[in-house]
């Protein structure tokens, strides 16, 4: 059962319209690692949840919450529509800088939503479920919604230094904040997952693992450039992290089986047949030597 408080986390107000930088802030709406994704993801993995407790909790606690800093980015989106110019005209008419920008709106804002947020990126390409992840695997999931929330905080302090308004500086200083707070809190998560023995790495640590496979082939690094600089990594030499095998390097990759040859497809298909393409080229071949 879900409720909505109508007052916001923190406050969504800028100190004056800014319809251009409005387009820039939905890329930390609907983009890719936007709040619609990490909230949508997050809700998604604690629905999953075979496990009752803890874990569920945390996910569909902070699910909640990005949820409520959706409604933020929008509330502050609208706001910063407020007053836009909706024609060149008006834009100049109103501002000697209005033509710059009326030119960096986001028509769709005006035409789609009647002045209000949209669920899409800063290009304007809508929202897409395919952009959530909830394997019902936590380790493998939590590991994901570190990297979400790094590339999350990553884009708001992007955004940071795209505007001079102090009202919208202060929300994406709020959300600096949580941001730490999440990434801090998903790497907590990982290492109880690992103290409670529910988990380990590589991931499914339960899966039986041929030993021939993974003593020949589990934790070699290949290295397929020229030189040998990935040999000084942490990744090329010394114990692995899961505690199970020792990195080694080796800078000559060889191939393990012969170059693949296909059979013919189904004629139904109409692909291109081997067999007739193999016979016109030895055709073509016979009749040049015959000239």
């Amino acid at each position: 059962m879900f409720g909505h408080v109508k007052d916001l986390q923190f406050e969504a107000k800028p100190d004056g319209p800014d319809a251009a930088f409005a387009r820039r802030l939905q890329e930390v709406l609907g983009g890719k690692w936007g709040e619609m994704t990490v909230a949508n993801q997050y809700l998604f993995q604690g629905w999953n949840c075979r496990l009752p407790g803890k874990y569920k909790d945390l996910l569909l606690d902070v699910g909640t919450e990005e949820m409520g800093h959706v409604e933020m980015i929008v509330t502050m989106i609208t706001r910063l529509l407020d007053s836009a110019p909706l024609s060149l005209t008006e834009g100049i008419a109103e501002d000697p800088g209005g033509a710059a920008t009326y030119a960096g709106e986001n028509p769709a804002h005006f035409i789609h939503a009647g002045g209000g947020a949209l669920p899409a990126d800063s290009n304007g390409v809508p929202w897409s479920g395919a952009f959530v992840t909830a394997s019902g695997n936590l380790l493998a999931d939590f590991h994901l919604n570190v990297t979400a929330e790094a590339q999350g905080r990553l884009q708001v302090a992007r955004l940071f230094h795209m505007t001079d308004d102090p009202g919208v500086k202060q929300m994406l200083r709020f959300l600096l904040a949580r941001d730490t707070m999440h990434q801090n809190m998903w790497l907590a998560a990982i290492e109880q997952l690992k103290e409670d023995g529910l988990e380990e790495m590589p991931v499914p640590e339960a899966f039986p693992d041929s030993g021939e496979f993974t003593a020949e082939y589990g934790y070699t690094y290949l290295g397929f450039s020229s030189g040998t600089d990935a040999a000084q990594g942490r990744w090329a030499s010394g114990p692995s992290p899961d505690g199970k095998g020792e990195f080694r390097f080796d800078d000559s990759p060889r191939a393990n089986a012969p170059e693949p040859v296909l059979p013919p497809g189904d004629p139904r298909l109409y692909g291109t047949d081997p067999e007739v393409a193999w016979v016109t080229g030895r055709n073509k071949g016979n009749a040049l030597l015959l000239e």
